[in-house]
């Protein structure tokens, strides 16, 4: 189901997959912000198949309200208009997923609303600043070579090589993202660094305060944020669960949808909170 849902300062296009049931709504928090939700339905159709999921577009991006003033175009903003969508729509507690950016926005809800989520997954994202990515990428011949085939391109892979490890799905991926509009927000703030941070206070104290069980799902072969990060977050977070797909990039619900929709699946209902690592291959 497609709707609109007023939110009194903006209105948000909101998308709900599957059938409500007792069991908490999956909330999904997208990335970027640079475009709107849809990029993701290849692996949340997949998960709704047994699960109610409920996404919808950041304010100033895809079919939400869109021409509002920078000022308006912040992370804390993100996160308000997630936990007014929840109320609006009672959903009452949540689990909560955020994928690559809207993962660090999952991270920012959780420390500001805590009771509202049950379990929170986090994919293709990172707990950790962006330099910590730089020593894992430097001196990769596959990802230099794919960033030379992006800069010959002249930006008309538009990062298909990077995000997706197998370049026979590369085109069928540039299909996939071929209409969507690029959203309002200024990458510009986020480079020279106006931009408020998606995460308020320090992430993994914020993911060990809250306590509650964590789903790390990743491409073991990511080179947006590299698998040594989400490794290491693992770690650091003892309820945290790690679950790598292999032979997958960032975009790996795109690359092996069954096998990304199905750890989601077994971690939503899974009744056991024990820690462990899931290699999927």
């Amino acid at each position: 189901m497609e709707q609109f849902v007023e939110l009194g300062d903006v209105t948000l296009f909101v998308r709900q997959l599957g059938c409500r049931s007792d069991e908490p709504s999956l909330l999904v928090l997208h990335g970027g912000p640079d475009v709107g939700h849809s990029y993701l339905l290849p692996g949340l159709e997949v998960v709704a198949q047994d699960r109610h999921v409920v996404t919808f577009d950041f304010r100033g991006c895809g079919r939400s309200t869109r021409g509002l003033p920078d000022s308006q175009l912040e992370p804390a903003f993100v996160i308000r208009d997630a936990h007014r969508l929840i109320s609006e729509l009672g959903l009452g507690q949540v689990d909560l997923l955020g994928f690559s950016t809207g993962g660090r926005a999952a991270m920012e809800f959780v420390s500001q609303h805590p009771v509202d989520v049950r379990r929170l997954v986090l994919a293709s994202t990172s707990a950790y600043h962006s330099d910590a990515a730089r020593p894992y990428l430097d001196g990769w011949p596959e990802y230099e070579h794919r960033q030379r085939l992006e800069r010959e391109a002249d930006g008309a892979l538009r990062n298909s090589t990077v995000f997706v490890w197998n370049l026979d799905l590369a085109p069928a991926y540039l299909e996939l993202i071929r209409d969507l509009d690029e959203g309002d927000w200024s990458f510009e703030r986020v480079l020279d660094g106006t931009m408020p941070p998606w995460c308020t206070r320090d992430p993994v104290t914020i993911l060990r305060g809250w306590g509650g069980p964590i789903l790390i799902l990743h491409g073991a072969q990511d080179m947006g944020f590299p698998i040594q990060l989400a490794r290491r977050l693992h770690e650091e977070v003892p309820a945290s669960h790690l679950a790598v797909i292999d032979d997958a990039a960032h975009m790996c619900y795109f690359e092996k949808p069954d096998q990304w929709a199905q750890e989601i699946r077994m971690f939503l209902s899974d009744p056991s909170d024990a820690h462990c690592v899931q290699e999927s291959t």
